[in-house]
């Protein structure tokens, strides 16, 4: 469901547990002795995988966002900008994090590692309640809003019939990645070719405004004609709508160990795409101001549904579904074992993708994206600046460890900076969306002492954990990924019991795979 789902999942694959896999890609790269993984990708590939990180239905939604908080359209313009540069800033941060921690899991890892397994488990905590579903509830939505805006020209659609089409997309796109990770990529490519294409056509399209003269709202004195009062809780909300657009960014350590040269590669790839990102950002909101008033992109959710000088309207669709498989992290013991779990013979995540289903349904309890992008928002940007200041705390305590990638403290001072700026003023602007995001983050408190701290647990606790996770495998038919040489989906059925006699929060040990014999 999220931006380059397929990539980031083949990657966790990969990296499961944090041990190299057992791929045929891998092996060929081993030698005689242990396993690792091919470098392949280059820098071209590595500026496409970004770049297909960041880019997908964000750019059809927060516009409006971004310009109803910034209140005129120059200012607008300015924090597409600028969340682009911070977003840069950030990658970088995060680069040399990923080579001094060289581990799977990204920030949760790092933020584990530097500040304790309780930050992590509330890094990991609020991505399973918050940050995934919410995503995943907003890119529903804008598919409802795509779909329905042109059948209701004069208002917003009915709010149910939004969260009703939001809801059968959801389910529709779960049964297709709990049935098969071939058609869920296949989904995935085409959508991801008509978002694609929507955007360069929406880009065209303001070229050739601005080259008939229609560039009203781009001229000085009428791009910073304010509309409203400026305030600067607003305008931090506006940084937390256009951050939206940008998300993903943080995923592009999961490539380092497959780089060609990553210390030399990585950030190029970084100062390549990013900005790349941002002019394609900024082109396509300096198109939609040619093809409408800032009134008239206000007054639609569907910010691609733009109309014509003569009425008629052109509709860009963005179709960013959820179609690549997520499943929900379950190694070090931190969540439920069942989640780590696919399917004997469709090698899909099913318990992870229904739960994760649920828990975007119940998000959909409002169809306001906007409220739904602060309430991500706020969450994801507490967490990068936590990671952040983890690499200012790492610097610090271990000054003297390996880092084959040092950037200057000035990054990530700016990052933190520009981050307490955000939270602050979205707090006060946004006190209850916000604190509800703070509130389940702190419900994950008691659950990690209980659950992953407190290791003499009774017996009858156990038991029904047992017994719910035995209970959910046979409902799923699900077992653990083998790791080591698959021995057929029969036996790994008949050694579903035997596998679940261990604890809900402990990882099924696994052999040493560098002492076993390469096939």
């Amino acid at each position: 469901m999220e931006k380059g789902a397929r990539h980031r999942n083949n990657t966790a694959k990969n990296q499961q547990g944090g041990r190299p896999d057992s791929s045929p890609e891998a092996e060929a790269g081993s030698g005689g002795g242990g396993v690792a993984l091919k470098k392949e990708i280059g820098l071209v590939s590595a500026c496409g995988i970004i770049v297909g990180n960041i880019i997908g239905s964000g750019i059809f939604v927060s516009p409006k966002g971004v310009l109803e908080n910034a209140g005129s359209v120059g200012l607008a313009i300015i924090v597409w900008i600028v969340t682009g540069v911070i977003t840069a800033v950030g990658a970088l941060c995060y680069a040399e994090l990923g080579v001094t921690i060289p581990k799977s899991g990204g920030d949760y890892s790092y933020v584990k590692d530097i500040f304790g397994g309780l930050a992590g488990f509330l890094r990991l905590w609020i991505a399973v309640l918050v940050i995934y579903p919410t995503n995943q509830a907003v890119i529903a939505l804008t598919f409802s809003n795509y779909v329905l805006q042109p059948l209701f020209p004069t208002c917003f659609p009915p709010e149910s019939g939004l969260r009703l089409l939001a809801a059968i997309c959801l389910l529709l796109l779960t049964w297709v990645n709990c049935s098969s990770v071939r058609w869920a990529t296949r989904v995935q490519d085409i959508f991801t070719a008509g978002k694609l294409l929507a955007l360069a056509l929406i880009i065209i399209m303001g070229v050739v405004q601005i080259c008939k003269g229609e560039f009203f709202w781009l001229e000085p004195k009428n791009a910073f004609e304010n509309f409203q009062e400026p305030d600067i809780g607003l305008i931090a909300l506006a940084f937390l709508q256009g951050s939206f657009a940008y998300g993903g960014w943080n995923f592009l350590n999961y490539v380092t160990e497959e780089l060609v040269d990553p210390y030399k590669n990585l950030p190029r790839a970084i100062f390549i795409s990013i900005p790349l990102v941002t002019f394609v950002y900024v082109f396509a909101n300096v198109a939609y101001v040619t093809a409408m008033s800032p009134q008239e992109l206000l007054a639609s959710n569907a910010v691609a549904v733009v109309r014509n000088h003569s009425g008629s309207q052109t509709q860009d669709t963005d179709i960013d579904l959820l179609s690549g498989s997520q499943a929900i992290p379950a190694r070090e013991g931190h969540l439920p074992s069942v989640l780590a779990m696919i399917h004997v013979k469709r090698c899909t995540p099913i318990p992870a993708l229904l739960f994760t289903c649920i828990s975007t349904l119940l998000m959909l309890v409002t169809s306001d994206m906007y409220t739904l992008i602060n309430y991500v928002g706020f969450i994801n940007y507490l967490f990068y600046g936590v990671t952040v200041a983890g690499q200012i705390v790492l610097r610090w305590k271990k000054p003297d460890i390996p880092r084959p990638i040092k950037i200057s403290l000035l990054f990530p001072i700016i990052y933190l900076l520009f981050w307490a700026f955000l939270l602050i003023f979205s707090l006060w602007s946004e006190p209850v969306v916000c604190g509800i995001g703070l509130a389940i983050m702190l419900t994950g408190v008691p659950v990690y002492f209980l659950g992953v701290y407190w290791q003499h647990k009774p017996k009858c606790f156990n038991d029904v954990i047992e017994a719910i996770t035995l209970v959910s495998q046979k409902m799923c038919v699900v077992v653990y990924p083998q790791v080591e040489g698959d021995s057929g989906a029969e036996e790994a059925i008949d050694d579903m019991e035997e596998e679940q006699q261990k604890p809900i929060f402990q990882p099924t040990p696994v052999k040493d795979q560098d002492s076993e014999e390469q096939p």
